[in-house]
This record gives C-alpha cells, structure tokens and sequence, in this order.
C-alpha cells in the first residue's frame, strides 16, 4: 500500500541526536548514583519523555536534584547544537516522497526546542515538513499514547489507516499501533525484536522505506 501521508519520529529516525543523548544521560546518571549500561538505558528510556526517565530514575536510586529536568534539557540543547548528524538514507527518502507528492509529519516526544535545535541545523531536511512539526510534551499525549500521531495526521488531513508512521522506539511503534496506523519500525542497531512485539513491520535502514511502501518502481 502506498501511504497518503508518512509521519515520522525524529530522533533516531531523522537525526542521530541519541547517542549525543545518551552519552550525556550515562554521564548524568553516573554523576547522581545511578550506573546503568548502553543497554539498559535504551531499553528503559528509548522513545520515552525526559520527565518519565527523571521519576524513574529516581525510583532506581539516581540522587537528581528537583531541577535536574531543566539544566538536562540546557546541557542537551547545548550539545545538540554543536553537531547532530542525519541518519542515513533520510534525504534521499524524503525526495522520493516529494516527488510522489506524498506530504510527510513530525511526531515526537522530545520538545518543540529540541526538534528546533537538531533539525534546524538540517533546514534543506526541515522544509520538506512545511511546519508539521509536533512534540508529544507540548500536545500532552506523549507516545505511547495514540494522541500525537492522530494529530499529525488530521493536521495533514488524512485519514489514520492512510497513514504510515516510522518510529524506532517500542513507544513510538506501540501508540502508532493504537493509532490504527500501519507502522515500520526502525531497528539499525538490533534485530528489532521490541518493535515486532508492538506489530511494526521491522526495517534496518531508511534504504528500504521505498519499497515498503511500493515507490521503487
């Protein structure tokens, strides 16, 4: 089937803003107690809001500070605008959306200022999505809630089951399921287990988005 409309996560699906993400966090975490593994963090926080990862690491042990959310997000931004590269393959798939006259969304649930800090630097990517860019914080429906994706939909004004999401975290993949959208979930690090557990049709690179959705004729 080809989509009316393709809504797209943003990090880990767009910009490689999560391993800058994650270091930082290890870093973050260690400082206040907490030591966690690569592994474990994307296993717990993958795909999940900054104040969800605060109570719960919390609730692990971590000694972060009532304000520890606020100058997280400052450090992040900071680090984020020195450098966040694109992934792969994320130009060429949207120039083959545009040439099918496909219009594209962001969901995310990063803030409005982090998409505005990574994908800003990227703006010949940004303009492809003509302002449809939402955070799942700033709606309140964050993934894995079903929320971000149907207003991203109605605002391109097309129908959910005539949408295609891409989302490389298990929330993000789980809220599309919700959604009653078709979903391809994004595994370039791992067999993609956790996104086929939510019922996304699992992909390992952008590279192979065209021919899921019949445009690689």
């Amino acid at each position: 089937m080809t989509p009316k409309a393709v809504l797209f996560d943003c990090d880990g699906v767009l910009v490689d803003s999560e391993t800058i993400t994650f270091s930082l966090l290890e870093t973050e975490l260690a400082d206040h107690g907490l030591t966690l593994t690569r592994a474990e963090m994307k296993r717990r926080f993958l795909g999940g809001t900054i104040g969800t990862l605060f109570t719960t690491a919390r609730d692990l042990g971590a000694t972060l500070p009532d304000d520890w959310v606020d100058t997280f997000y400052a450090r992040l931004y900071t680090q984020l605008g020195q450098g966040t590269p694109l992934i792969d393959g994320v130009e060429a798939l949207l120039a083959i959306l545009d040439a099918a006259a496909i219009p594209c969304a962001v969901g995310s649930n990063g803030s409005d200022q982090k998409m505005q800090v990574t994908l800003g630097q990227h703006p010949h990517v940004k303009t492809h999505f003509h302002g449809h860019l939402y955070s799942g914080q700033a709606l309140g429906c964050p993934k894995p809630d079903p929320g971000l994706w149907l207003h991203a939909a109605k605002a391109l004004g097309v129908a959910p089951a005539d949408c295609v999401v891409i989302d490389d975290s298990p929330s993000g993949c789980l809220g599309a399921a919700r959604a009653g959208i078709r979903c391809l979930g994004l595994a370039q690090h791992d067999d993609g287990t956790s996104l086929a557990a939510t019922g996304a049709e699992v992909i390992h690179s952008l590279c192979a988005v065209p021919a899921k959705l019949g445009l690689d004729g």
